[in-house]
């Protein structure tokens, strides 16, 4: 797709088709590289964007019990003598 350079203010840019943004995950902030010649956009992502559907999923689930030091997850890590 051939598209143009415009001025933005004292800027330039283009204008990316809501189709293109929406099929690559586009929606507000972006990585921008440049590599080899190329400008690389990329979305960013929200690694927590999800967490409150699973924390939903966990309670249905009663996997939510808080996990304090009597019934804590254990290691070997916890029973070996450590060397410093």
């Amino acid at each position: 797709m051939k598209t143009r350079i415009i001025k933005i203010g004292n800027s330039q840019g283009i204008r990316i088709p809501k189709p293109i943004l929406q099929q690559i995950g586009i929606r507000v902030d972006v990585e921008l590289e440049v590599e080899n010649g190329r400008i690389i956009l990329c979305p960013v992502s929200n690694p927590r964007a999800d967490w409150d559907i699973t924390f939903k999923e966990m309670a249905e689930n009663k996997e939510d019990r808080m996990i304090d030091g009597a019934d804590g997850i254990r290691h070997s890590f916890d029973e070996e003598e450590w060397q410093w």
